[in-house]
């Protein structure tokens, strides 16, 4: 069964700040949530994936990461202290037992699965429950990437069609980019991560086909130039750029120079650079 994408994490220092700038971009933005260990974050949702925006609240109380147990809060926390940007991938999972089983014999991750809940609101405001179960994969080659795949429990609570519509048209990712000095050395452990076989576009780029989505993987001068700037990790793999879905890029354009925000024309799509977009490069594509 091919994975889809579930959504990423984006991490950033002021979180009010990059939603008022999605919302610049055309997506609606959800309401502030907050986690147990302290962690917000702010949801931009499409037909069954989302973009997570999150930081570190004050007060948080964020749990260490240990032997068997791999800390979300702890990854987002030391991401934050190094930079912003795309810092964890996450697929879908019917089962997230059973994935971290399988994870543990593949040699990529043997932590315990992370069920947790938090509080949520409907688009008329009333509340909700929400929940969630993860599996964690870790390559060491690439501390500054994360991996997860989630389960959701009630997931006629998540995903709501009123919080999928937006004004620049989005209707959901395309590809998700990572930048690698030697995608080649990637190879395994995301074939493992993704259940995918990946192709070779290119001579030492990599893409492993998801559900409606791909995973690209490019040196840094391959993503450099497929995305304007970057934020690369010359000696260690990281995520550096994603792909969104548009109706009609024409009215994009209009609406992304009304709303004064940086982007240039890369082949079909258009580009906000990462330097505009706390650490991330955020890419347009016509919907096919």
């Amino acid at each position: 069964m091919t994975r889809r994408i579930d959504h990423l994490v984006i991490a950033v220092h002021d979180l009010d700040k990059a939603a008022e700038f999605y919302r610049r971009l055309g997506f609606q933005v959800g309401s502030r949530n907050r986690h147990s260990w302290g962690t917000e974050n702010r949801i931009v949702q499409f037909p069954g994936t989302f973009l997570e925006l999150i930081t570190v609240g004050e007060g948080a109380r964020i749990p260490p990461h240990e032997q068997d147990r791999f800390s979300f809060g702890a990854f987002v926390r030391d991401y934050l202290n190094d930079r912003e940007g795309l810092a964890m991938l996450v697929l879908d999972s019917p089962d997230a037992k059973a994935d971290a089983e399988a994870f543990a014999k593949k040699g990529i991750g043997a932590f315990e699965p992370f069920h947790f809940e938090r509080k949520g609101r409907r688009p008329d405001g009333t509340e909700t429950v929400v929940a969630f179960s993860l599996a964690f994969a870790a390559d060491k080659a690439a501390p500054k990437a994360g991996f997860f795949v989630c389960q959701q429990h009630f997931p006629e609570n998540f995903w709501n069609p009123a919080f999928q519509a937006h004004e620049n048209g989005a209707t959901g990712l395309a590809t998700v980019a990572l930048a690698a000095p030697d995608p080649d050395r990637c190879k395994r452990f995301l074939t493992d991560f993704t259940g995918a076989v990946p192709t070779s576009p290119a001579l030492h780029d990599l893409s492993f086909r998801l559900a409606d989505s791909h995973l690209d993987v490019m040196t840094p001068d391959d993503a450099a130039e497929s995305y304007v700037s970057v934020e690369a990790e010359m000696h260690q793999p990281c995520f550096v750029a994603f792909t969104v879905r548009v109706e009609n890029l024409a009215a994009l354009s209009k609406r992304l120079e009304a709303a004064e925000v940086p982007y240039q024309h890369v082949g079909s799509r258009l580009v906000v650079p990462a330097s505009a977009a706390f650490g991330v490069a955020i890419a347009f594509e016509a919907t096919q």
